[in-house]
C-alpha cells in the first residue's frame, strides 16, 4: 500500500499562486511553508528597523524593504521572506516581475519562540550561500539582544552581539550606527522574561 505523494511544485508553479495568494508562503524542494502572522513587538521592531536605516541611508543606492520583500537563495532553492532586507548597489532579481530579489547586502530577522531555532539554524545556513550577504541579524523581541553575523575574507562568519539598551549596532557593510533604544522604541520589556514574547 502506497501513501499518496504530496503535490509538488515547480518555482513558477509556486510563483505564480504566491503573486495572488492573500497571504505569505516560503518555498522549498517543491514545497509550500505558510508565514506566521506577527506579534505587536515584531511589528515595531520592524517599523522601527526600516524607519531608522532608511533615513541612515538617505542618498545613497540602497533601498530597505520589510517582510514583503520575497528573497530566493539562488544556490539552494529556497524563496523566502526576510524581516527586513537591505541591497546596495545594482539589484538582481529572479524575473521580470522585480519581487524576487536575489542579492540582498544585509538580512534581519525578529526571532520569537516559534521561529527562533529556524532563524539560527536551517534558515541562516541558506543565508549564508548568498555571495552578496555581507551580514546576517537577528534581534529579540524579550529583552535587548542584537546579534550580528558579519561575513570574513576568509568566507568564515563573526559574531558580533550588542545587549546594552544604551549602546549602539554597527552595521559596517552600511556604514550605519543604529541605537539600541530606537530599534527597541516602544518595546516594554518585562523585568525577568524568560519565554518569547508570543509568536512571530
Amino acid at each position: 500500500m502506497s501513501a499518496d505523494p504530496r503535490p509538488v511544485l515547480t518555482p513558477a508553479e509556486y510563483l505564480d499562486r504566491e503573486r495572488l495568494a492573500t497571504f505569505k508562503s516560503e518555498y522549498f524542494r517543491g514545497e509550500t511553508f505558510a508565514v506566521a502572522g506577527a506579534s505587536r513587538e515584531h511589528n515595531l521592531i520592524v517599523s522601527n528597523l526600516v524607519r531608522e536605516i532608511g533615513v541612515s541611508l538617505k542618498g545613497r543606492p540602497c533601498e530597505v524593504n520589510p517582510s514583503d520583500m520575497r528573497v530566493m537563495v539562488s544556490v539552494t532553492g529556497l524563496y523566502t521572506y526576510p524581516d527586513v532586507t537591505i541591497v546596495c548597489g545594482e539589484r538582481e532579481f529572479d524575473d521580470r516581475e522585480l519581487d524576487t530579489l536575489l542579492n540582498p547586502t544585509v538580512l534581519f530577522e525578529v526571532l520569537s519562540a516559534t521561529t527562533e531555532a529556524y532563524d539560527r539554524g536551517t534558515k541562516a545556513s541558506h543565508y549564508r550561500k548568498l555571495a552578496s550577504l555581507k551580514e546576517y541579524v537577528l534581534i529579540a523581541q524579550d529583552r535587548p539582544s542584537v546579534e550580528r553575523y558579519l561575513r570574513q575574507p576568509d568566507g568564515s562568519w563573526l559574531l558580533r552581539e550588542v545587549t546594552d539598551i544604551n549602546g549602539n549596532v554597527s552595521l559596517d557593510a552600511l556604514g550605519v550606527s543604529l541605537p539600541m533604544a530606537e530599534i527597541y522604541r516602544r518595546i516594554e520589556f518585562e523585568e525577568h522574561p524568560t519565554t518569547m514574547n508570543g509568536p512571530r
